[in-house]
């Protein structure tokens, strides 16, 4: 019998737990194995493997230079080899501890040989935008998984909910219309199956359906890159907006800067790629929630790269810039996305419209776009 693999994750615990208990409940000879972050101030990581029953054994895994995070990396295929080679398991839950995003995890488990069929997060509709909008780092909240973790509550959930395909929502009386629509809005393409007694008839078996569907590591992690990344289209329902902008002339780096702390105020969530004059060859990614912005280089533009070496490059990434390739400029853009309730979009176009380089810059050419004040330096490290 081969083992197929399913990744539960997300900072939502009790939405987290219906969902392993559901999958547990409905796939006969199916285990849960869990790696508990929290005991790490004492110099281990807890490991439990349970069933629907409850725990049928548990363990301890030392930390590695101090880290739980990596602690369980080191654990966690030997544990899912040893399921799988005792042939009784048909299906291995990993239900991740709370801060743990899935990419890392679902590639750990793809390198060591096995196979994950679904990767979930389970989300309480009601706790959303608390989460969303918490800028809290998870240190603050006990929820840190190294020592060096910088991370914050609100881009940890947010990465949790994107990578994901599958969304296990659970039903919650606090949510409504503005909580369901933020969900829809933030995530379009994923399958949102509903988990609370309320759901529809056949509700169990859709989330056993969904995770047992397929899951594809390298285009997953190709959906989350920015030049690449399928973003949210324009919408406006139930008080909920997502503002699309896209351009084709680059940013005045001062003018930009100036700007951020409107702009990752502007809305709960926001993402995107972005170029600036002074710059011109480096694709910058766009990542704020809870009210704080990550800005990071990820690369050069194609447009940027000599012939030869688009032959290294993956076809993902081809494809995505042929479908926006301008005959002067590449691949280069403005391509970002805000997705909250009671947005202004309105004046977020004007905010944005204000960074851009004027005519009189713009016509001045790459030579004297150059020569502008590097004002992101000491966001990007340079």
């Amino acid at each position: 019998m081969s083992l197929s693999v399913v990744i539960v994750g997300g900072l939502h615990a009790d939405a987290r737990r219906t969902a392993v208990a559901r999958l547990l409940a409905d796939v006969p000879g199916s285990v849960v194995l869990h790696h508990d972050l929290a005991t790490a101030a004492a110099g281990t990581v807890v490991r439990t493997v349970g069933d629907a029953t409850g725990v049928l054994s548990a363990g301890e895994a030392p930390l590695v230079n101090d880290c739980a995070c990596c602690a369980l990396r080191e654990d966690l295929v030997p544990e899912l080899r040893r399921l799988a080679d005792d042939g009784t398991t048909r299906l291995a839950v990993v239900e991740l501890w709370d801060s743990v995003e899935p990419k890392a995890m679902a590639e750990v488990v793809v390198a060591g040989g096995l196979t994950v069929t679904g990767v979930v997060t389970a989300v309480d509709p009601a706790l959303l935008l608390p989460f969303l909008g918490n800028g809290d780092d998870l240190a603050e909240r006990g929820l840190a998984a190294a020592a060096t973790d910088r991370r914050t509550v609100a881009d940890t959930f947010a990465r949790q909910l994107e990578y994901a395909p599958v969304l296990a929502v659970v039903d919650s009386e606090e949510a409504g219309d503005e909580d369901r629509e933020l969900l829809a809005q933030l995530h379009p393409t994923a399958r949102r199956v509903r988990i609370g007694p309320a759901g529809p008839p056949d509700a169990r078996s859709a989330l056993v359906r969904a995770a047992l569907a397929g899951f594809d590591v390298e285009s997953a992690a190709a959906d989350q890159h920015p030049a690449c990344a399928l973003l949210p289209a324009e919408a406006d329902a139930h008080g909920v907006s997502t503002f699309v902008w896209h351009r084709r002339r680059p940013f005045h780096p001062e003018r930009l800067y100036a700007a951020l702390e409107d702009l990752t105020c502007a809305a709960a969530r926001s993402r995107g790629r972005f170029w600036l004059a002074d710059r011109p060859d480096v694709l910058l990614h766009w990542d704020a929630a809870g009210g704080a912005l990550c800005v990071e280089s990820t690369g050069p533009w194609l447009a940027s790269l000599p012939d030869a070496a688009w032959d290294m490059v993956p076809p993902v990434r081809r494809a995505a810039a042929a479908l926006d390739w301008h005959p002067e400029h590449g691949d280069r853009c403005q391509h970002l996305v805000f997705t909250s309730p009671g947005l202004d979009r309105d004046g977020l176009a004007r905010l944005l419209e204000s960074c851009l380089l004027t005519d009189a810059e713009y016509a001045a050419g790459r030579a004297a776009w150059k020569r502008l004040p590097s004002a992101f330096d000491t966001l990007l490290e340079v």
